[in-house]
């Protein structure tokens, strides 16, 4: 003769089943969910504002070179003025378009940030960023100019500098300006203090590369609070 179950076990196992049929919906949901943000979430930005590196020498992993002829300087120093106290990055040399850039980043999408302020110069004022660097000779870069009061964007390939496209814009002398560079495949958004300044389209680079900051002949130039981030 077969044992009856009980009533209590019985509805002990259907409020069990329904309990899981009303839950399980809602915990795909919100894995689904959390997947979707992980997802779409933008990259954290990383960078270097030079105040852990000792004074008169450079910032771990970077380089600094010269696109043609020159003697640029490129070291980090004091500067009581830096929007983050209390060490700046300086170019005080000269030379055609002196560069210096962060080797152990390569980014293809993403977004270059610096702050900057163009010191002195006769022939150039110059501060300017760069990104999908291949070598000294091939690379992007978005430059601001207080001598000509003006926005460009260009690509050096095979170390000649062509412009794609300039816009005015009142660029102060011995004031600190904020250049950033938003880039995601030959699509190019340039913004100067904050404001876009210009959108533009290259296909010259479309392969990843390094990141950094750039000036141009007799340029004193001081760069601080860099920061990049990819897509």
């Amino acid at each position: 003769m077969k044992r009856a179950v009980r009533p209590e076990k019985d509805n002990a196992k259907k409020k069990s089943e329904n309990f899981a049929m009303r839950w399980m919906p809602m915990m795909r949901n919100l894995v689904f969910a959390v997947a979707m943000v992980t997802m779409t979430s933008p990259a954290l930005a990383d960078g270097d504002n030079f105040d852990q590196t000792q004074a008169g020498s450079l910032p771990p992993y970077w380089t600094c070179g010269v696109t043609g002829q020159g003697s640029p300087v490129w070291t980090v120093e004091a500067d009581p003025t830096a929007p983050s106290k209390p060490q700046v990055l300086k170019q005080s040399g000269d030379g055609d378009y002196p560069w210096c850039v962060k080797k152990d980043v390569s980014l293809k999408d993403g977004s270059v940030e610096v702050k900057f302020k163009p010191v002195s110069g006769s022939e150039d004022q110059a501060g300017g960023v760069l990104w999908r660097w291949k070598d000294g000779d091939n690379y992007y870069i978005a430059r601001a100019n207080a001598l000509e009061d003006n926005v460009t964007i260009y690509h050096t390939i095979k170390g000649s500098r062509r412009q794609f496209k300039n816009v005015g814009m009142k660029v102060a002398t011995n004031q600190w300006h904020t250049l950033r560079v938003d880039f995601e495949g030959n699509s190019f958004k340039v913004l100067f203090d904050g404001k876009v300044a210009i959108e533009a389209n290259d296909d010259t680079f479309k392969d990843a590369g390094a990141v950094g900051v750039w000036t141009k002949a007799d340029s004193v130039t001081e760069f601080d609070d860099f920061s990049y981030a990819g897509k």
